[in-house]
């Protein structure tokens, strides 16, 4: 719930030009950050602040996910990332995120129960498969399924999002279906046929069955295999107010369906900024080529004119290793030691995590490896082909979306997001009629023109040579 301004600790001045001294109150959050609560700014001051990208604006008030980037914590409802990866389960951190506590053992045989019995999707969704080109790209069918699942759960059907009961059941059937439609995105891509969900799997290995089971053979779940895909899903299952998180959260600050918000979130992961990384990665490694090669790529990295760039490095906010990391480059060891697997990439992203963690140029720009540095090795190991990397982000963060979206849903009082602009265009002027505004001439790509009776007669001679239906 959006802190009131009556818990504000102390004041801020804040001095304007023409005169004005203004009050702001000051908020602190639960980890002792300093806010500047300027809410009533514009309507009582039409004054506005001007942060692109929001680097300085806390756009909501959360209890979800805290991150601590100068000491590389990650908590969840408070408990750290390391922690729920090594003793807990993707149950543990699907009810955790969803409703606020880790389930106690007879919380976690209902949840798991009812969270199974969600995976299923209903027939008539999938013929909207069917209707994709063969060469599609998943997240393209993911983005279109998972807002098509708003026609099949809505107010029409007796649904009523202002419940809280409802925006629970919400968040089961979100989750429960995402591996379900990835899986059958997967499938779609590749030209096979779909696999039904198993209710005696966990979420990972019944993620794994409906990706490779097919219905000729028998397929069983690696359960190595299975372990490092649920660490994975659960170390991006949230991440504060990321780009995707915060797109959910103003889609659904206009009470707009649930699966819609979810989709504009898997919308916002496809941009290779946000959910592509790890796919980045990969192609960096192969560039790379050998381990020979890195002092001479490390050295390019340096080069501000040169365009080469070490992917996996860094963090908007991580300061120092990304706690992610470490988990997925264990976990990553582990998994091709299992598989008797000889990456050649990994020996060379070994290598590259020493030369650069030891380099001061890196270091003193605190750019450490973060969890996209290793994860697409893992996803290359357990058969996850490049273009279904970010649809597996997809699914890990559904997680997150759609705890985020219930909590902003339960918010009181509850705001539809309107940012204001910095308006850089004309200052009112005349319309000006067509007669008036000249430029009776166009000009072709060579630069030279035509009279716009010309280009009128060209394009009806073009129209008259296309063949008919």
């Amino acid at each position: 719930m959006p802190p009131d301004v009556s818990e504000a600790s102390s004041s801020a001045t804040l001095t304007l030009p023409d005169g004005r001294v203004l009050e702001l109150p000051v908020l602190r959050d639960a980890a002792g950050a300093t806010f500047l609560d300027v809410r009533r700014l514009y309507p009582e001051h039409a004054v506005c602040t001007f942060d692109p990208g929001f680097n300085s604006t806390a756009s909501c008030a959360s209890a979800i996910t805290y991150i601590d980037g100068e000491n590389g914590r990650l908590l969840y409802r408070g408990y750290p990332i390391e922690e729920l990866a090594k003793y807990g389960d993707m149950m543990d951190c699907w009810h955790l995120l969803l409703r606020g506590t880790l389930p106690t053992r007879a919380q976690r045989v209902v949840f798991q129960r009812d969270a199974r019995g969600h995976r299923m999707v209903h027939e008539h969704l999938i013929r909207f498969f069917n209707g994709f080109q063969h060469d599609a790209h998943p997240m393209a069918i993911m983005v279109s399924v998972v807002g098509a699942l708003a026609a099949f759960y809505d107010k029409d059907h007796g649904l009523d999002y202002d419940d809280a009961t409802t925006r629970d059941l919400a968040g089961l059937r979100v989750v429960g279906k995402m591996t379900t439609l990835a899986a059958m995105a997967y499938k779609t891509a590749h030209g096979q046929p779909i696999v039904y969900p198993r209710d005696d799997l966990n979420l990972a290995e019944n993620f794994m069955y409906m990706l490779f089971g097919l219905p000729t053979r028998a397929y069983e779940v690696d359960p190595v295999a299975a372990k490092c895909l649920e660490v994975i899903l659960m170390l991006h299952a949230d991440h504060e107010q990321n780009a995707s998180t915060s797109t959910v959260r103003i889609a659904g600050s206009s009470k707009a369906n649930p699966f819609a918000c979810v989709a504009a979130g898997v919308a916002s992961l496809w941009g290779p900024a946000h959910g592509g990384a790890n796919e980045a990665v990969l192609v960096m490694l192969e560039e790379i080529g050998t381990v020979e090669n890195i002092p001479k790529c490390v050295a390019r990295a340096k080069d501000k004119s040169d365009p080469f760039r070490l992917m996996g490095f860094g963090h908007r906010l991580y300061k120092t290793v990304d706690p992610r990391a470490t988990l997925m480059r264990d976990m990553c060891h582990d998994l091709l030691r299992h598989l008797k697997v000889n990456d050649p990439l990994l020996l060379i992203a070994m290598e590259l995590e020493k030369t650069a963690t030891n380099d001061a140029y890196f270091t003193s720009r605190r750019l450490y490896p973060n969890v996209d540095f290793y994860s697409g090795i893992c996803f290359r190991a357990l058969g996850i082909p490049n273009n279904m990397f970010t649809v597996v982000f997809a699914v890990a963060r559904s997680v997150g979306w759609i705890s985020q979206w219930c909590e902003m849903a339960g918010d009181t009082p509850q705001r539809i997001s309107r940012p204001r602009q910095m308006y850089t265009g004309h200052p009112e002027r005349r319309f000006v009629p067509v007669a008036e505004r000249g430029g009776e001439e166009c000009a072709d790509e060579a630069g030279s023109f035509e009279t716009l009776e010309s280009v009128e007669r060209r394009i009806v001679d073009v129209r008259v040579a296309m063949p008919h239906p």
